[in-house]
């Protein structure tokens, strides 16, 4: 339950990860246990391209909302089209519960539409505001805040804020937005938002210039902005195990046997060359090494259904799984970490 703490401040402890709608993904939310699911609410990125219906109708979530944005969708070539309207009706189909994501850059149009999405399920939506991008001091701020409102129809109690501070790069970057997200906070704490989230994501957007055969250790700079803001009531969010940053192109190689696991102030990126044997083979000596190592958790195979599947490879060749197998194993016991440390 939602607890005020502070003027524009609400603690809810929920989870929000900014994930893109693949297969990998969306496996892991599927697999969540039931005590962490009702504390998840993910943020999923639409691309052009197919609909995201029949994965989910194949992969359903058990969180208790996704949280679908449209921004990255263009412009409808007929003006009385309504995505999230038209999504939302087809997700209550199937008992999903949609929350609209409301984008500064939007058209009048669609934000009337993300409105009525938002009645038709839990009355809410989540503001997400990159203040690098979208507004300069509190004044634009309050601005932009204020013709999303407008647009939607929504109060903004009914409004889950999320501050993007986008790509943490390194240390000395991780030290600026920190400071750019305090003074955003300052700002968001004269409202009163249902709740406020920060996020950032560090995963390099290219791990292909990264040694294999051997667990390399990267920082969590993103976790470290959050942990150092130390604001009582700020919700945390972040990509997942990957990049803010699109990788521009086509990958034409075929992907390595590759884990992105998740300790509390780093990864530990596993990538295993095919040299030495099969696929499979690989991809169990690349399992067994992490079971052994010092980060494998305490609780093992039980932490995370990924954690699971991760052992079940450890004992096997049979089976290795596919790059989707491999970013829904590294999503679920990110997850599971995540909400084990909050």
């Amino acid at each position: 339950m939602a607890v005020f703490t502070t003027a524009g401040s609400i603690r809810d402890d929920t989870y929000r990860p900014i994930l893109r709608p693949r297969r990998g993904e969306l496996a892991a939310l599927t697999h969540l246990a039931a005590e962490d699911a009702a504390r998840v609410t993910p943020i999923l990125e639409l691309e052009p391209g197919p609909s995201i219906l029949p994965l989910i109708r194949q992969l359903p979530p058990r969180t208790g909302a996704i949280a679908i944005d449209f921004g990255g969708l263009p412009k409808p070539v007929d003006p009385f089209e309504s995505p999230s309207v038209d999504l939302a009706e087809q997700l209550a189909d199937l008992g999903v519960a949609m929350l609209p994501v409301l984008r500064p850059y939007e058209s009048n149009r669609r934000l009337i539409a993300h409105g009525l999405a938002a009645r038709m399920h839990l009355r809410r939506a989540v503001l997400r505001l990159q203040p690098h991008v979208d507004a300069g001091n509190p004044a634009e701020a309050t601005e932009v805040a204020e013709r999303l409102l407008r647009g939607t129809g929504l109060e903004v109690e009914e409004i889950d804020l999320l501050i993007d501070l986008a790509e943490t790069a390194c240390v000395s970057h991780a030290d600026i937005v920190e400071e750019q997200c305090r003074r955003v906070l300052r700002w968001a704490r004269g409202m009163p938002w249902r709740s406020v989230s920060v996020a950032s994501g560090a995963m390099p957007a290219n791990l292909d210039e990264l040694p294999t055969d051997l667990p390399v250790q990267l920082g969590r700079l993103d976790e470290r902005v959050w942990a150092r803001l130390g604001e009582p009531g700020i919700g945390y969010s972040d990509y997942g195990v990957t990049s803010p940053v699109r990788r521009l192109g086509v990958q034409r190689h075929r992907q390595l046997p590759t884990l992105r696991y998740t300790a509390s102030h780093d990864w530990w990126i596993y990538r295993w060359s095919r040299r030495g044997g099969r696929s499979d083979d690989r991809c169990q000596d690349l399992c067994r090494t992490l079971v052994r190592s010092p980060h494998w958790p305490a609780e093992g195979a039980r932490f995370s259904w990924g954690d699971a599947e991760i052992a079940r490879r450890s004992r096997t060749a049979h089976g290795g799984g596919s790059s989707a197998s491999w970013m829904s194993w590294s999503t679920s016991h990110h997850i599971a970490h995540v909400l084990s440390t909050r």
